[in-house]
């Protein structure tokens, strides 16, 4: 008897071009490039405007390409959550191997262009970048332990090192600055968001914080974290890397945080949580957006670039 099972074929993909941009996460992938546009952008000298271009499609594609990695790993997941039920992979619109096979594409193909056409060194960082997010996060943490989104958090912070690294070959102490406050943005954000996502994280068996210790923890997380955030965020300008503008957005920014932190921490259980937990993740969008954002205005109009005091 034929080992082969003929029943079984390989239908061909029933995709549109918007069922592979989905696959590529574009309302994280302009996250990514907005930070990393910042890090190259405000790093010491001028890289030239074709290899910016450059880096910053390697980057965006790098990106899109750990999105892809991700959904296909975790297709089995998302078809049990209602928030992502409806991508690509669980609908059946695009089989897993076409997934994987366009992921690890883009990710080589990014990886490479990177390194040849701008450095080796921010090609490295995307490397690492996209393994971390899809290997050690996707694969690992997130169905391991409950700090999952703390430590895989790191793969949303890298993209402003990249960037600087693009620009000057070199990683400097102020985009670590940038790193740390992607790093410590991340666990109240997505925190704030798994809160009303609890039992659909059960249902998957996924481990996130709010299934595993319960709302009372995770808003206490999410206090403690955005506690440590100001300081963070502000420390551009508390080196002196950054101008009054910013000092005064991160702190402002920093403090409307922390508020909505402990308004969410008191709010009970229900409804109430759910709305406090939709603020809080609201206003981290905001507040990560405008920092970033100020800082690349200080840059284009002049202002003390980052530069380590003399």
């Amino acid at each position: 008897m034929s080992l082969v099972d003929h029943s079984v074929r390989a239908e061909p993909s029933i995709a549109g071009v918007a069922d592979y941009l989905a696959l590529l996460k574009p309302r994280v992938m302009f996250l990514v490039v907005f930070t990393a546009l910042v890090g190259l952008a405000i790093a010491p000298g001028q890289a030239h405007p074709l290899i910016a271009f450059t880096a910053l499609l390697c980057i965006a594609i790098g990106a899109g390409a750990s999105g892809a990695l991700n959904m296909w790993y975790d297709a089995d997941i998302d078809a049990k959550m209602a928030r992502t039920s409806d991508r690509p992979i669980p609908t059946g619109r695009i089989a897993p191997h076409e997934a994987l096979a366009f992921g690890a594409t883009l990710a080589a193909g990014s990886v490479f262009v990177m390194g040849v056409l701008v450095n080796w060194l921010s090609a490295g960082l995307l490397a690492f970048t996209i393994v971390f997010y899809a290997v050690i996060y996707t694969m690992w943490l997130k169905r391991w332990t409950a700090q999952n989104i703390v430590i895989g958090g790191a793969a949303g912070a890298f993209p402003p090192m990249i960037g600087w690294a693009a620009t000057t070959g070199g990683i400097g102490f102020e985009s670590v600055l940038l790193f740390l406050i992607i790093f410590f943005w991340t666990p109240p954000h997505f925190w704030a968001l798994s809160l009303s996502r609890a039992e659909e994280y059960a249902l998957a068996g996924v481990p996130m914080l709010p299934v595993v210790a319960g709302p009372a923890e995770t808003k206490r997380q999410i206090l403690l974290y955005s506690l440590v955030l100001m300081p963070i965020g502000a420390s551009p300008w508390l080196f002196g890397y950054a101008g009054p503008s910013y000092g005064t957005i991160s702190l402002i920014g920093g403090a409307l945080m922390i508020l909505l932190s402990i308004k969410l921490r008191r709010a009970p259980a229900g409804a109430a949580t759910d709305r406090a937990a939709k603020h809080v993740f609201a206003f981290s969008v905001l507040y990560l957006f405008l920092l970033f954002a100020v800082l690349l205005v200080e840059q284009g109009l002049g202002l003390p670039r980052f530069h380590v005091p003399g």
